[in-house]
């Protein structure tokens, strides 16, 4: 495929803008897309873990063991060197080295961490219950149906008054 800008090179990047709720897509060569900003070349992201990982092996006879991953052929020099796994299955190949990793990085191997919980459901009713109450309350205000409103005034209150 040809660089939509150029119409020269063969387009290497797919670009999609974005513009007044208008999704358009381009087709561009490298030094177009350079032209425009967009990098080309994939940097390397320093992170720590990263960086943590790719220390493995470097001490004394460290390092995994294993030869390469059954799934997708990564080695433990590649492993070393990118500090990244290859796949799924690199996590149950590589498992013995990456406990022992995390237990160094992190002090465990296990998460321990916080859960974030879902909302309680009984406050988003009664929320939305009040909401609606207030709604109907100045409805029956501005209808001048006084005894009705007064009904809701009461029923506001006592969902407003906390349990005893």
């Amino acid at each position: 495929m040809r660089c939509d800008s150029c119409g020269k090179s063969d387009a290497v990047i797919q670009l999609t803008q974005v513009e007044n709720n208008e999704m358009r897509v381009l087709h561009l060569c490298a030094s177009c897309a350079a032209d425009r900003g967009v990098e080309t070349e994939t940097q390397q992201v320093n992170e720590p873990l990263a960086d943590f990982l790719a220390q493995i092996g470097k001490g004394a006879g460290e390092g995994p063991a294993k030869g390469r991953c059954p799934a997708c052929g990564l080695t433990a020099s590649q492993l070393r060197q990118t500090g990244r796994l290859g796949c799924g299955v690199c996590y149950t190949h590589y498992d013995d080295h990456l406990r022992s990793l995390l237990r160094r990085l992190h002090g465990g191997s296990k998460h321990v961490g916080k859960m974030i919980l879902p909302a309680d459901p009984e406050d988003s009713d009664r929320t939305a219950r009040i909401l609606s109450l207030r709604r109907s309350l100045q409805k029956a205000v501005d209808a001048e149906d006084f005894e009705h409103a007064a009904s809701l005034r009461d029923e506001l209150r006592r969902l407003n008054t906390p349990d005893q």
